[in-house]
């Protein structure tokens, strides 16, 4: 599948208009998780071998089926094509770090540089790729500075975000205080702060949205969080998020369980508005497994699990939390 280097200049000669409908047409089912992105990603790349974009476009659809290793194949070809093309660091960088949760620490060693160095890479060629800067944050914490990391460059990062965006500024430095510092107090008052600050988002940014929530249930602040979920659901009804992060709550927390059960279903029904980032149902059908294991309805829990394999018989904790009943 590997095609010899390529002079950029050439990526995109003779990318005619009908194969950038073709790519805006898989960006559009990418967006909504839509199962045949990963088709027609695989039929665009054949007949656009020589493009990045394809190819960042085919990275993108095997994440979202779960295909790792071939994802950062296609995400390396994207970048040997276009090494300029911050997108297409960017996604060597998510593919890369998918797969590196999969693998052993040995390998996990050898891979980190390369997940760095990539999204480095996406961050010099856009400074505005807030992703990027992110997921740098959580390397530069994590990793060892022999490796090339620091606190002080995942604050020089964190103050950039905040530039750019100032609720997901806050929400860096919470996770900086609460990794690196280990200072929960100084942590909640970044949450408080992001908190504040977020009737500016835009309606259209979910992520910085989700990320607010889940920093509240990770700090086990679990009552702002189901009021912030529920104000959130009652000012967008048909975006799916809030409506599946009340249930992570309820299953995370043990609390608000019938509003938990009910998000989850909603969710699940249909109809609303996901994202790209929006969890598959086999995450869905888990959490609302786990809710209804905790209200003592074993025989409903069971069929959750159940079907949350069938979807995906590789979801691990469906199979841990099925074992356990």
């Amino acid at each position: 599948m590997r095609l010899a280097p390529l002079a950029i200049a050439l990526c995109f000669a003779g990318f005619s208009a009908a194969a950038f409908a073709n790519a805006a047409d898989i960006e559009s089912l990418l967006k909504v998780r839509d199962p045949g992105a990963l088709a027609k990603a695989q039929a665009f790349v054949e007949t656009n071998e020589a493009n990045a974009r394809a190819w960042v476009l085919l990275a993108r659809a095997q994440l979202q089926k779960g295909e790792a290793d071939e994802a950062v194949e296609s995400a390396e070809q994207a970048v040997e094509l276009a090494p300029n093309d911050a997108q297409a660091q960017l996604w060597l960088g998510n593919s890369l770090g998918v797969r590196i949760g999969q693998v052993n620490m040995l390998r996990k060693m050898g891979m980190a540089p390369d997940l760095r160095d990539a999204f480095e890479a996406a961050v010099r060629l856009d400074g505005n790729l807030l992703d990027a800067r992110s997921a740098l944050i959580g390397f530069y914490l994590q990793a060892p500075r022999a490796m090339g990391g620091g606190v002080e460059k995942a604050q020089a990062q964190q103050r950039e975000v905040a530039k750019r965006n100032p609720v997901r500024g806050h929400l860096e430095e919470a996770a900086i205080q609460r990794v690196h510092f280990e200072d929960n107090a100084a942590a909640m008052r970044a949450i408080d702060a992001a908190m504040a600050a977020a009737p500016a988002l835009p309606a259209e940014d979910i992520d910085t949205r989700v990320s607010l929530g889940r920093n509240l249930v990770g700090l086990e602040r679990y009552a702002d969080a189901r009021t912030y979920y529920l104000a959130w659901a009652a000012a967008q009804p048909r975006q799916a998020a809030p409506h599946y992060q009340l249930g992570r709550l309820a299953a995370i927390s043990g609390q608000f369980l019938d509003e938990g059960s009910a998000g989850l279903k909603r969710y699940l029904d249909g109809g609303l508005a996901r994202g790209e980032n929006d969890p598959d149902d086999t995450i869905a059908w888990w959490r609302l497994g786990q809710i209804q294991a905790k209200q003592g309805d074993k025989a409903t829990a069971r069929t959750s699990f159940q079907t949350a394999l069938r979807l995906d018989p590789r979801n691990a904790e469906a199979k841990k939390d099925l074992e356990a009943l």
